[in-house]
């Protein structure tokens, strides 16, 4: 396959990498292979996940997916294996789309910084970043212990709720990626991290908007994936009240925590291998493989625990978002926000 090898580990903001894609000119469409069929494409597929993805707690079971228990029911997402990798395809995934990096704001690890990832799920970033700067201190907190036990010594986990009083002291760098449809107060959330920062101290939010759509009108409301999508985004706003789509949000609640030197960019992450450009083609293989595999992860639980679907409908209704993507006959991508700040 064209692009970077999902191998090639994802640099911090001084490393000179490839570029990523921002919201400037348009994504060119590559031209499709001339064996355009559906083991075609399952094939290429399979061999670009497998390139990318390796094989304590009493967790309940629901749906035939595994769930965390800390808090149970803040969380809607599963974290069995199967999710945990799709999760480390979502940090392939982020760091390719922002230029094969860790972060962007301009901190200092190189000293004895303290770092806090939110919402570390398998722990793939704090590790990273851990092995990168040995010198940081690097904590990750999450509801489900699913990280490894096997991390450098300068990284630690803790099972914790954001949402939650903090107690864990402040830090000179905060990092919040992915929390999509999982805080229900976003500005208080937001406020927090302020408020555990030391003064210079940097803050980094990176976040989707899920909401598909295409430059050329090659996706619309009549397809599945949009009806599916549209369906989610609409029952995580008014039945669990977490926001699935905090990107276009993010610059306005960190400028009202207080944060200045604030920078907020924005990259185009293409679902599928149609970007002609190697890089954004690699990006929409990753996207697409981790869609695929998160389809059930996704819908389940709030579809049939909140809307009272049957597992039948939502299956049916998969299966129909799954051949399109399998067609390829559109030019999906969605945005991914990437906002940090200063606390003075």
């Amino acid at each position: 396959m064209a692009g970077s090898s999902p191998s090639n580990p994802p640099q911090s903001p001084g490393h000179n990498t490839a570029e990523a894609t921002t919201d400037t000119a348009p994504v060119e469409v590559d031209a499709p292979p001339a064996d355009d069929g559906d083991s075609t494409f399952s094939s290429e597929l399979s061999s670009y996940t497998a390139s990318l993805t390796s094989s304590i707690l009493n967790y309940p079971t629901e749906f035939g997916r595994r769930y965390h228990a800390y808090n149970a029911g803040s969380y809607n997402f599963p974290n069995d294996e199967a999710e945990n990798e799709r999760l480390d395809l979502i940090h392939v995934l982020m760091t390719k789309g922002i230029g094969n990096k860790l972060f962007l704001a301009p901190v200092d690890l190189d000293k004895s910084a303290r770092v806090l990832d939110i919402g570390t799920g398998t722990g793939i970033w704090a590790i990273s970043v851990g092995e990168e700067y040995p010198n940081a201190e690097i904590i990750g907190n999450d509801l489900s212990a699913i990280q490894p036990t096997w991390v450098p010594p300068n990284v630690k986990f803790e099972i914790d709720d954001v949402e939650q009083p903090w107690i864990n002291g402040e830090f000179d760098y905060i990092f919040s990626r992915y929390m999509s449809t999982s805080i229900l107060d976003w500005p208080k959330l937001v406020g927090n991290v302020f408020e555990h920062l030391n003064p210079g101290g940097w803050a980094e939010f990176q976040d989707y908007d899920l909401l598909y759509y295409s430059e050329d009108g090659s996706i619309t409301d009549e397809h599945y994936l949009m009806k599916w999508i549209k369906l989610f985004i609409d029952t995580a706003r008014t039945k669990l009240n977490r926001e699935p789509c905090p990107g276009p949000k993010l610059e306005g609640w960190v400028k009202d925590a207080g944060f200045t030197n604030i920078v907020h960019r924005k990259f185009r992450l293409p679902l599928g291998s149609w970007p002609k450009d190697p890089h954004m083609k690699d990006i929409g293989m990753c996207n697409i493989a981790q869609l695929l595999e998160g389809l059930e992860a996704f819908s389940l639980k709030i579809f049939c625990g909140v809307l009272g679907m049957s597992k039948e409908e939502v299956h049916v209704m998969l299966a129909k978002v799954r051949q399109e993507l399998y067609a390829r006959k559109f030019h999906a991508q969605f945005d991914f926000h990437v906002v940090y700040g200063q606390k003075l």
